[in-house]
């Protein structure tokens, strides 16, 4: 494999592309096991029928853990919103058609998000009894199994020329409620500075499935805790400042 060709730089992996072969290769340091769970994770949401780049192997190079996807070829979801800005709200329905045939699927063998939640809100930067009223409000929520993206975003979309899209990295998938995983969408408009997006999508995803928007933003604050203890320092103040909002307009 040829790694003369980096297509993007992400914290702690590069990924490179060699033909129909897209190569993310990890640090040094990376964590074996976060590798083989990915692979994992990725491999079992290939078996749910969703269009996403096929697992080639998972090997090393060079010392370094790495994964070799099937490379497709075409424009994120993103680039074609900056490009054709006219085309927003038509992106943004594309987007949660997307996201909603995601959260059609089932993978019964994936971690359950609530354990995962669970897990990152023990690990916020948050006062004892913070984390034990994010605890109390996120076991009070209905415990569902839909697939969930985890990062789901408009730069993890690409489209081909001929229109069909697929949708990469699962790294962070799980089995679990399909509001989490829109406040996590929500939240990643709002961190990239895009609020109009956020709400826009935001009303695109209640309208679409049937979802009370008072639902979702229950979740944003429970949400905004787990997601706080990776992601850098501007980051965590911006999300840490959502885990007192109950209710916002």
């Amino acid at each position: 494999m040829k790694l003369d060709n980096v297509i993007a730089v992400r914290k702690n992996k590069k990924i490179y592309r060699d033909g129909n072969k897209c190569i993310k290769v990890f640090d040094e340091n990376y964590s074996k096991s976060d590798v083989l769970n990915e692979a994992l994770n990725h491999a079992r949401v290939e078996e749910t029928g969703l269009n996403i780049p096929k697992i080639h192997e998972v090997t090393t190079i060079d010392g370094k853990w790495a994964i070799v996807l099937e490379y497709i070829e075409g424009k994120t979801l993103a680039q074609l919103m900056e490009e054709n800005p006219e085309k927003k709200t038509e992106y943004l329905e594309l987007l949660v058609d997307l996201q909603l045939n995601v959260h059609s699927k089932r993978s019964v063998l994936l971690n359950k998000l609530k354990d995962k939640m669970n897990r990152k809100i023990s690990e916020a930067n948050l006062d004892a009894t913070t984390r034990y009223d994010l605890h109390t409000r996120l076991e009070g929520m209905p415990k569902h199994t839909k697939l969930c993206h985890g990062d789901f975003n408009p730069s993890n979309i690409i489209i081909k020329e001929d229109g069909s899209a697929y949708i990469l990295d699962w790294s962070h998938a799980t089995q679990g409620n399909a509001s989490a995983d829109a406040a996590r969408t929500y939240l990643l408009f709002w961190l990239d500075g895009d609020v109009e997006g956020a709400r826009e999508y935001l009303n695109i995803f209640c309208k679409k499935s049937d979802t009370a928007m008072q639902y979702v933003q229950k979740w944003m604050s429970i949400v905004a805790a787990s997601q706080s203890v990776k992601g850098n320092e501007k980051e965590r103040e911006l999300l840490l400042s959502w885990v007192d909002v109950v209710e916002f307009e």
